[in-house]
């Protein structure tokens, strides 16, 4: 009898992905790019993040291996735009520009798309870790189940995460929420460098 529902790949999924979108350690930096939002316009950002990131997640995890084939891009070169674009973004937290930004009433940009979606939720190292998972998996209703599942349960978290970021902010009030704003810019430009380190390491390896 074919298994529905395979509770060691479930947990596998989740955790690995749990500790690669790190739903706490994006508090600080959700708090960051929405500083000079409404609490509204914040509980708006939070599940469009996440609705953005499942999407890429989702879509790499079915068409992932055939989209970089086809256009010849490695994995490596994921992370590495990935770790760019995050240093770029990392850079405007540390000097008060994303606070300008989001305070001009002709500002475009919608940060609950780029970057919290992607590249910060659904990043390089989540797209890569889902689909080796998928390639992993072998093709059983179980299987699939387990994957989909897990990678439901770390967004759902991810949602919770921000949705209550608004008492943080209460709590550390625009004052504090500066204060976070500029740490968070310090990981983020850690983690984009790592990114870039990580790419730049594989590049080698596949170049020997």
């Amino acid at each position: 009898m074919t298994e529905v529902f395979d509770p060691r790949l479930f947990a596998s999924v989740f955790i690995t992905l749990f500790v690669i979108m790190d739903p706490p350690g994006t508090v600080p930096i959700f708090l960051g790019l929405t500083g000079a939002m409404t609490r509204k316009q914040r509980n708006r950002a939070a599940w469009q993040a996440v609705a953005v990131a499942l999407g890429v997640i989702v879509s790499f995890a079915i068409f992932g291996q055939s989209i970089l084939s086809y256009m010849h891009i490695s994995l490596a070169a994921l992370q590495a735009s990935g770790g760019l674009l995050l240093l770029l973004i990392a850079m405007e937290l540390l000097t008060g520009k994303m606070e300008e930004q989001q305070a001009s009433p002709n500002a475009k940009v919608n940060v609950a798309l780029v970057p919290l979606g992607t590249p910060l939720l659904a990043g390089p190292g989540a797209i890569v870790a889902t689909m080796v998972f998928v390639k992993q998996a072998d093709g059983t209703v179980g299987d699939w189940t387990a994957i989909a599942l897990a990678v439901v349960a770390v967004h759902v978290s991810l949602y919770l995460a921000m949705r209550f970021a608004n008492v943080i902010h209460r709590v550390l009030k625009d004052s504090g929420t500066i204060l976070v704003t500029r740490i968070a810019g310090l990981l983020l430009a850690a983690i984009a460098v790592q990114l870039i380190a990580d790419a730049v390491v594989a590049f080698v390896q596949d170049a020997s």
